[in-house]
Formats: C-alpha cells, structure tokens, sequence
C-alpha cells in the first residue's frame, strides 16, 4: 500500500520549506528503510510578496492567495495540507476548506508534545502576528490547556524584526542568537518551563544550548506529525 501524499504550501519563507521537505524525507527513510522517501507536492509561493500582505495588513489577499495553493495541491493529488507557517495559520480554516483534505495543523503536534513532557506554562516566540494575535496561543490553551506566555513589548520587537530582517533572508546572524538568548532568559524568569519556537525559521537560529528549559521546534514536530500521518494504516 503506498503512502499518502503529503501536500505543502510553502516558500513561507523558503528557508524554512526546505527544512520541512529535509526532514519529512529523512522521518520517512529512517521509519521505512532503504533508499525510501516521501509521497509529497509543494507549492511555494515568492514570501516577498505574501511578506507585503501580512505588514499591509491585507490578510484578504493572504487567505485568497493560500487558498489558491490549497486548491492547487488537492488538484494535483494531495491527500492532506500543511501550511509551512506558524503565522499562515492564521487562515487554517479557510485553507483546509479550500482544500477539501485535511490540513495537519501546526499547534497540535506542538501542543501534545508539550503536554505529554507535563508542561504548563509555556513561552511562544514567533512573528508579532503569531505571538500578538490568539489564533495560535488559543488552541493551544483550549485544546491542550496550556498557560502561554510571551515576550514584553520591546522583546516582542526583537524578535520580530531578526526574523524578517535576518532568517527569511538566509541570515544568522551570532548577535542575534544572543539577543534570542536574552530574552528567552526572560521568559524562564517569568515562569516559562518550556519555549516555543513558534517561528518556522527559529530552529536555524536557537539551538537547545541557548535555553536552560527544553525547546519545542514547530518546523521539526510539523514535519515528523506529516509523516505519522501518510504512514498511518
């Protein structure tokens, strides 16, 4: 029985699709063996444009273009969706509709994980728009009842800019994975027993040695929950 196709809407950046088809192919030879890889379509949008959307606040012609890529993948044979963005979660629902297959929501890999190492109180790093807005951190709270925890404002800022102005352009930059580091540091003073790289180019930047509490990557639990999926009998 072949595996399922997996479906990616990415180039949300780039850099980090490319993370996901590395470690969706590597999940799949390693639980099937030999020279085995996955079943999976990609669209990839060019970020420069979406990346005016989001900062335009046109998040109209964002949920019009994403479900343009729904459509696009389950046309030509996609049997699920995964938004390679915490951000473009923003318009999950609309997507999966568009769709008509299921779409594999980012948060709910992250959240059980989580839940399953019996952590409660969690930090969420990510873009403004993910860490701001309660599409991301309320399903987390209401599926998985967790305390979410962000940065203050100027962190918040921090953050934000090194991930437009740096990681979507292929930057990593050493002074930059301190000032992540600080202000992870300041998240565990506040109680947070874990972070969220809720960001999926965070991972090319913070390592689990820049946090004295575990990390839990979105990009990595996203792709490996991908392929649980389409293995699944």
């Amino acid at each position: 029985m072949p595996h399922r196709v997996i479906g990616l809407i990415g180039g949300l950046s780039w850099e980090s699709s490319a993370e996901y088809y590395r470690i969706i192919n590597q999940t799949t030879r390693a639980r099937l063996g030999g020279g085995h890889s996955a079943r999976c379509l990609m669209w990839s949008f060019d970020f420069g444009e979406i990346e005016a959307m989001q900062h335009a606040g046109r998040w109209d012609l964002a949920e019009a273009a994403m479900t343009d890529a729904a459509r696009r993948l389950a046309a030509g044979g996609a049997e699920c969706v995964l938004i390679c963005s915490n951000t473009m979660h923003r318009m999950a629902g609309a997507v999966e509709q568009a769709a008509g297959v299921p779409l594999l929501h980012i948060a709910d890999p992250t959240g059980a994980a989580i839940g399953a190492a019996g952590i409660t109180r969690v930090a969420l790093l990510g873009t403004a728009f993910t860490m701001e807005h309660d599409f991301y951190k309320g399903r987390l709270r209401d599926r998985f009842d967790l305390d979410v925890v962000i940065p203050q404002t100027e962190d918040r800022a921090t953050v934000h800019r090194i991930i437009y102005e740096e990681l979507v352009q292929g930057r990593v930059e050493a002074a930059s994975r301190a000032a992540y580091r600080d202000v992870i540091a300041r998240l565990i003073a506040r109680g947070a027993q874990a972070v969220i790289l809720g960001c999926t180019e965070i991972m090319l930047l913070v390592q689990p040695e820049d946090s004295a509490v575990p990390l839990f990557d979105t990009t990595t639990l996203h792709a490996e929950a991908a392929v649980q999926w389409a293995l699944a009998d």
